[in-house]
């Protein structure tokens, strides 16, 4: 589901139902109540210009809706724009652009978000350049990272089921998951680049520590979203979670 736009590789899911197929087809339930519970403790309870970048279809509106003034979802399938548009009307801006070229001004977003879409980036630093640039001085950006470092992979690892390492910085490709590319992240690649960009990270936390299709066999997902409340906060400073949400904000006067 790749695209090239201007020589750079951007994942297209027009004309893909990513609402119906991957989220209300399948087990997410308790994918999707983790990542609710991350947006709600990392986004200001009060918003004056917000975006949903990569937001898709917006599935995450009714946790930051009741809190901006203005909120604004922008992604690049004009599918899912308009899935969104067709549910909340007026109450969420919709733009279709380029990640890479984002249509907002400098510093015109006082908060932004970032959801499951760092796997897609084979530039991350130039996504990260730009996120910062539409961003205003004292604004808050939350973004969830796709995790290189998770138990499961440390396990195979030692066991001999893969060759790569999830010890080691550089940034891994899973092309066995997509063809287009699946890019996973070390804690501290992606850290050092935040403040590389210059970003100042506010607060992690630790998300979806219990994805896993055979705990969900065994618990199901009502015992592990329980085990999840406590488990964000607790296990964030070991960064073994498939998600690591981050509460970055960029320097300066609000």
């Amino acid at each position: 589901m790749s695209k090239k736009v201007k020589g750079k590789s951007i994942s297209d899911y027009n004309g893909y139902d990513y609402k119906k197929i991957f989220w209300e087809d399948a087990d997410r339930k308790y994918e999707d109540t983790a990542d609710r519970m991350a947006v709600r403790k990392l986004l200001p309870r009060h918003m004056e210009n917000f975006a949903d970048i990569a937001g898709g279809y917006g599935r995450l509106a009714d946790e930051y809706l009741p809190r901006a003034k203005k909120a604004t979802l922008f992604d690049f399938s004009q599918t899912e724009l308009d899935q969104a548009k067709e549910k909340y009307g007026k109450k969420l801006n919709t733009i279709q652009g380029d990640i890479y070229s984002l249509p907002f001004k400098d510093g015109e977003l006082t908060t932004l978000l970032m959801v499951r879409a760092t796997h897609h980036f084979k530039d991350i630093d130039k996504v990260l350049k730009e996120l910062y640039r539409v961003l205003a001085p004292g604004g808050i950006a939350v973004i969830e990272v796709a995790n290189k470092r998770t138990l499961p992979r440390i396990a195979r690892y030692f066991t001999g089921k893969t060759k790569v390492s999830p010890f080691t910085h550089s940034v891994v490709n899973l092309s066995e998951i997509d063809k287009d590319g699946f890019f996973n992240y070390h804690p501290k690649y992606i850290e050092n680049l935040f403040k590389k960009t210059g970003f100042k990270i506010d607060k992690v936390l630790s998300v979806s520590n219990f994805r896993s299709a055979g705990l969900k066999k065994v618990f199901g997902t009502k015992n592990l979203v329980r085990m999840e409340k406590g488990a964000q906060n607790l296990l964030a400073p070991i960064r073994f979670a498939p998600s690591i949400y981050y509460r970055l904000e960029k320097p300066g006067d609000k």
